[in-house]
């Protein structure tokens, strides 16, 4: 098995399908690299992925944004095809089996500048939250406590 991790922005909203009685939700990933070239100039190169993600919880969709930086981790697959000119031309598609929301440029932030705590409805009808902030020194001191071993 092969698997593929990204972790990306968003590039427009996601879109939900119904194909054959079955949810998908559409939506393609940009990782953007830098690096330094040869000469030593700073380039960025960026990558899109094409994203399904086949599931019957699509509670996540509102949420898939455009500008939203997510973790997507699935099953790779590489498209050919021929453009209108002749020439060949290839596409990344990844078969999403876990996506994570991480956050968007405008998030993560209040309006007094803090940071801020996000509540999300899965499809069960369950809710869980996501604290921006970072955790205090006494938080981390009790987490030993909780291991297994």
């Amino acid at each position: 098995m092969i698997k593929l991790m990204v972790i990306g922005n968003l590039g427009k909203d996601c879109i939900v399908n119904t194909v054959n009685g079955k949810n998908v939700i559409n939506f393609n990933v940009a990782h953007t690299e830098k690096f330094k070239d040869s000469t030593g100039a700073q380039r960025e190169k960026t990558t899109w992925v094409e994203c399904a993600y086949w599931t019957d919880r699509t509670g996540i969709a509102p949420y898939l944004k455009k500008g939203t930086q997510v973790y997507a981790e699935g099953t790779p697959e590489v498209r050919t095809y021929q453009t209108n000119d002749g020439k060949s031309g290839a596409s990344l598609s990844l078969r999403v089996q876990s996506v994570q929301l991480l956050g968007s440029r405008a998030d993560g932030l209040n309006a007094g500048g803090q940071p801020q705590e996000r509540s999300y409805q899965t499809s069960n009808g369950s809710s869980y939250a996501n604290n921006t902030a970072q955790g205090s020194n006494d938080d981390m001191s009790n987490a030993g406590d909780d291991l297994p071993f």
